[in-house]
């Protein structure tokens, strides 16, 4: 189990290093619309992240 969370773990990284890898430009501009973002909008976006990866994970689980 821990090899999986690990892996599940390096996998997340990869891909969340493509876009400052490819576009650093765009990056910023998102990263700078998060900073301008209220906390309400930060959490709402958080809960439907965690909901649509529990989602995938009960669909591909199996």
């Amino acid at each position: 189990m821990g090899d999986f969370l690990l892996g599940a773990l390096a996998l997340m990284l990869v891909i969340e290093g493509l876009l400052p890898f490819l576009s650093p430009g765009t990056w910023r501009e998102v990263f700078e619309r998060a900073i301008r973002m209220s906390d309400g909008q930060i959490r709402f976006l958080g809960l439907s992240s965690m909901l649509v990866g529990l989602l995938l994970l009960a669909v591909f689980w199996r």
